[in-house]
């Protein structure tokens, strides 16, 4: 039986949100520049409009300008391209943020790559991703980041180690594996057509879990005393019919297990956020030709 730490995403991103917030005062006080986030939600979907909302308020305490766009559902492409120009164009915003996914109607790569890439703080642009597989410096995707301050808290050493990442998407999958790559790690990127996941998973001296699918990842997955990043946020039924969030990864199978662990919710999710602050703070220095804050 293995003591398993659980790692506090709450508490690394609340660290990292204040240090964020003091840069932005001495941004402020030193050049006058207020770093400014814009989001723009196309569509009602009930999880964006939490998200989106969680991300300006965030915005707002650490001291950011935040500008809000709400489009209808019928928004058109040319319509969603013309106020991308305008935000592109618009000096005091630094960060623009496309809340995914997008309605079926709209091509997401498209809209994504009509960012001007030094204000795309999801890093998603084709730029941005070309930039972190070449370790050029672009602006990196948050969730993978987030996961990669965590791995680094906890195990200071990456170099060397054998890294699963279980799933390929462009959001997390392809830019953890990146990430990984960069810190020295020996990485292997599973899929859902992958042959053996649970021989693979067990393999890992750190499985990062980004399948979407609930507890999909069971204990004997885990190669005791292994780092584990869950990714995954699943609702699944509960007695009083509110659900309940778990991860990819059993956690009660997990612990015991793994050497250490993020929770799900209090992992992950909070690191998200703290990330996109961070993306949106070096963004406006960027653009200014300021120096980074160290953080």
């Amino acid at each position: 039986m293995v003591d398993t730490r659980i790692i506090d995403g709450k508490a690394h991103a609340a660290a990292l949100r204040a240090e964020v917030a003091r840069a932005a005062a001495a941004l402020k006080a030193a050049h006058g520049i207020v770093p400014g986030l814009a989001t723009v939600l196309v569509g009602a979907n009930a999880a964006s409009q939490v998200y989106v909302r969680s991300k300006q308020k965030a915005s707002q305490e650490a001291g950011f300008q935040s500008f809000d766009h709400r489009l209808d559902a019928a928004t058109s492409a040319a319509e969603l391209s013309a106020l991308i120009a305008r935000l592109n164009g618009d000096e005091t915003v630094d960060g623009i943020l496309v809340q995914l996914p997008l309605p079926p109607a709209l091509d997401a790569r498209r809209i994504l790559d009509a960012l001007d890439p030094a204000k795309d703080v999801d890093g998603f642009h084709a730029r941005n991703v070309g930039a972190l597989w070449s370790g050029a410096g672009g602006l990196v995707p948050c969730t993978p980041q987030g996961a990669m301050r965590l791995l680094r808290a906890s195990t200071p050493n990456l170099a060397g180690a054998a890294a699963v990442v279980l799933g390929r998407s462009n959001i997390v999958g392809k830019p953890m594996a990146a990430l990984l790559l960069g810190a020295d790690c020996t990485v292997t990127v599973a899929h859902s057509k992958s042959r053996d996941l649970p021989a693979i998973s067990r393999a890992a001296d750190i499985l990062v879990a980004a399948v979407g699918r609930a507890e999909m990842v069971r204990g004997s997955w885990i190669k005791p005393g292994a780092v584990v990043i869950d990714v995954g946020v699943n609702r699944l039924p509960s007695a009083d019919g509110k659900g309940r969030l778990v991860g990819d990864v059993a956690f009660a199978e997990a612990m015991g297990v793994a050497g250490a662990l993020t929770p799900v919710p209090g992992g992950l999710g909070p690191m998200t956020i703290a990330c996109l602050l961070r993306n949106t703070l070096i963004a406006a220095c960027r653009r200014r030709g300021l120096p980074e804050p160290a953080i």
